[in-house]
């Protein structure tokens, strides 16, 4: 199970990187947006998620440390409001300069 939640972490923030990495203003706001969704499965996972354990201290011998879950939580809420940002940032920028690439050069060449 371990090791199917790393190769998880490791797909979501290498495609994240590598559509942050694009010239367009979509792929990256998706990158970001996956990055955040790697980042926050990894804080999740190092929280030590115990199956049938309540996370209240007093009502079990070996409760699960709710922190984990309120950070990623938190974070969930942060990053839909980032990603919603971003997207009126993007659909601004394209309606002011008719084009979605981030150097501002239409041509994909990377501003010769």
């Amino acid at each position: 199970m371990e090791l199917l939640v790393a190769v998880i972490i490791g797909v979501l923030v290498s495609t994240g990187v590598y559509l942050c990495l694009r010239a367009r203003t979509f792929p990256v706001v998706m990158g970001l947006t996956l990055l955040s969704y790697g980042v926050n499965v990894f804080l999740f996972a190092m929280g030590g998620l115990k199956i049938d354990k309540v996370a209240v201290v007093g009502l079990n011998s070996d409760p699960t440390d709710p922190l984990p879950q309120a950070l990623v939580l938190t974070a969930i809420v942060i990053g839909f409001a980032m990603t919603a940002f971003l997207v009126v940032l993007a659909l601004r920028s394209q309606a002011e300069h008719d084009t979605d690439h981030v150097d501002g050069n239409d041509s994909g060449e990377g501003g010769r």
